[in-house]
Formats: structure tokens, C-alpha cells, sequence
């Protein structure tokens, strides 16, 4: 590796680490003033409060890497080309496919980085992240379960109006039974509650309906405990649960959920095939960033700096709008993924070649 590979390397990394360290500490004074009258409505314990800005760093790096990678990019190829060290370095008879090649490699570095971190690192912190919001921060209707409907194995249903994953109780129960896709009982509850000392499912209001060819037989009890082929978890809000799960357990939910007729599998096949594209995008967005950064502009440093935080945001737009046509409508999760990606590349090549005339 030359002299002058190691410089742009170490520049590009150096820099991005800073821009780690100067936007996260805003993110968090943001985030504190945004949620410090919760914190002291709901008296939230200092550990647990250290615990879930600890989780809420790697949420947002993961979120906005992107951006901050754009942003390096552009912040110290602009400053080697207004000290006209772009220029001295094609003017030596290096291509800009040559020069490019540092830049690929520290973007590959950090893609790797992004990858096992949005694999193994972050879901674990998102888990912490999301019960944290719903204990503490997010209104009772907007952290519970509504109307889950689900299989749970090859013969029984369940259903429930509503789940409180903090409280671990849930709402209006019922459970089918089938045999050669015929009911044979049917359990009703006002309330299931998972009672953790005891390792067992309490009914309240415990109703079942036992069906033997042209006879019902009725069976009630005001509190009835019992075990069940699920776990209380299961009935938590599926639409985050993807996010926490690492690479070998997203597979297996995935495949459950599948299996199940979960409503939400696209939005769970969406966040696996993001675990993927997201460390891409530090390929593309660093070709657009030296493309458009490598030579110098009237107005000097802050219109490059200008043209990349709208180009940076235009991205997280592109990637939540499709996210959120797959919530709301049958988009293809792979496509909502990658199309971003295939958005910015055609870009990425443009501006490659005009950077190269």
C-alpha cells in the first residue's frame, strides 16, 4: 500500500469517527430535551437511564451511518482539493479510478463494521431501546398489541384484542383447537396474564367450549392456570420484534412467522434485507461523495458540504418512504431495500464519469 493510500485511509476513518462523536452527543441533548419531563414524571432510575442512552447511541449511529460516512467523505475530500492535492495527485499521471481505490477500501472496512454491528450489536440494542419507550415513554394504546390474530402451531389459533408487553397481559384471549381442520375446543378469557413465580398462564373469566360431534360441553371458571404452546412474547408488538432479533434468530422468526400468516411478514422480510443493503450503501454514497467533492467549486467547501447534506437526507427519505409503502400496502420488501441503493448507484456512476472528463 502507497504513502498516499494510507493518508486518504486514515483521513477518511479518522474523519468519520469525529462526525460520530460530534452528531451523537447532539442527538442525545436532543433526545433528553425532547423526553425529560417523562423522565421525571415516571421517576426513571438512573441506571436504567444510563442503560438505554447506551442502547440509543447504537440505534441512532446505525441509523444515520450513512449520513455521517457522506458527510466525512465530503468534509476532507473538499479540503484536499482546495489545497489543490487532488490535482497534484491526477496531475502525477494516477487515474481517478486509482485514486478512488483508498476510498473503496476504508468504505469496505466500515461496511464490514456495519454489517456484524447491524447483525449482532444493534438488534440486542433496539431491544433494550423499544422496552425502554414502552415503559417509560410511549402512551398505553401506542405500546400495546391490537387485534393479534395468529397460529401458533399446526392445529390452534389464538387471539387477542390487546397486549400489554410491560404489564405481560393480554386482553379478550381465545384459542381454537382443530382436528382434520374441525373444531374441537375453543378456550375463552377476559384476560391472560403470564405470572412469571409460577411459570403459568391465569385466566380470568375462563370459558371452555369442548365440541363432540353434535354436543357442546361447557366448562367454567372465574381463575383458571394453565400452560399454553406459546410464549407471552410472542404476543409482543411484532411490528419491532424483527428489529431485535440477530441474523440466525431473524431466519427462524421469519420462517414462524411465515408458517404462521402473519400479517407483517413483509415488514419482517424488510428489515432482514436491510441487515444487508445498509453496509452497501457506504460503497455507492462514498463514490458519490469523492465524485462530486474532488475538485474545487466557487463557494468553496460549505456547497459541497450544502450539496451532500441534502443528497444524505434524500437518501433516509427514499429508504423511509418505501419502508413505509411496505407497512401500508404490498410493496416488495427486497425492492423497497435495494431500490434506494439502485437509485443512488445510477447516480454514483453519472457522477463518477463526469468527475473522470
Amino acid at each position: 500500500m502507497k504513502l498516499i493510500d494510507r493518508y486518504i485511509i486514515t483521513r477518511y476513518l479518522s474523519t468519520f469517527v469525529v462526525m460520530l462523536f460530534l452528531f451523537i452527543p447532539i442527538g442525545i441533548m436532543v433526545d433528553v430535551a425532547e423526553k425529560i419531563d417523562k423522565f421525571k414524571e415516571k421517576e426513571v432510575p438512573f441506571d436504567e437511564l444510563v442503560a438505554y442512552y447506551i442502547d440509543f447511541t447504537w440505534y441512532f449511529a446505525n441509523l444515520l451511518f450513512p449520513i455521517f460516512l457522506f458527510l466525512a467523505v465530503i468534509w476532507f475530500t473538499s479540503k484536499l482539493a482546495s489545497n489543490t492535492e487532488v490535482i497534484a495527485i491526477l496531475s502525477s499521471g494516477v487515474s481517478f479510478t486509482r485514486f478512488l481505490k483508498p476510498y473503496i477500501i476504508a468504505a469496505g472496512l466500515i461496511a464490514v463494521v456495519a454489517f456484524f454491528a447491524g447483525m449482532y450489536v444493534v438488534p440486542k440494542s433496539n431491544e433494550g431501546f423499544n422496552m425502554f419507550q414502552f415503559k417509560y415513554i410511549s402512551k398505553k394504546k401506542e405500546r400495546n398489541t391490537q387485534e393479534l390474530y395468529k397460529q401458533i402451531n399446526d392445529k390452534e389459533y389464538i387471539y387477542v384484542s390487546s397486549y400489554d408487553p410491560v404489564r405481560q397481559r393480554a386482553s379478550n384471549f381465545t384459542l381454537e383447537h382443530f382436528e382434520e381442520n374441525v373444531l374441537t375446543f375453543k378456550i375463552m378469557a377476559n384476560s391472560l396474564r403470564w405470572i412469571e413465580s409460577d411459570s403459568v398462564f391465569r385466566m380470568s373469566q375462563y370459558v371452555k367450549r369442548t365440541v363432540r360431534g353434535d354436543q357442546d360441553f361447557l366448562e367454567k371458571f372465574s381463575r383458571k392456570d394453565t400452560l399454553f404452546d406459546f410464549k407471552i412474547e410472542d404476543l409482543a408488538p411484532e411490528s419491532y420484534k424483527a428489529e431485535t432479533l440477530n441474523l440466525s434468530e431473524l431466519n427462524q422468526f421469519i420462517d414462524k412467522e411465515r408458517q404462521s400468516g402473519s400479517q407483517l411478514i413483509n415488514s419482517h422480510l424488510l428489515v432482514r434485507h436491510k441487515r444487508w443493503s445498509l453496509p452497501m450503501s457506504a460503497f455507492v454514497l462514498t463514490i458519490i461523495a469523492v465524485a462530486m467533492s474532488s475538485f474545487k467549486r466557487r463557494g468553496g467547501m460549505g456547497v459541497n458540504l450544502a450539496i451532500g447534506i441534502s443528497l444524505g437526507f434524500l437518501f433516509i427519505f427514499f429508504d423511509k418512504i418505501f419502508s413505509v409503502m411496505v407497512v401500508k400496502s404490498n410493496f416488495n420488501p427486497a425492492m423497497a431495500a435495494w431500490l434506494p441503493l439502485f437509485i443512488f448507484g445510477v447516480l454514483a456512476f453519472y457522477l463518477l464519469n463526469y468527475a473522470k472528463r
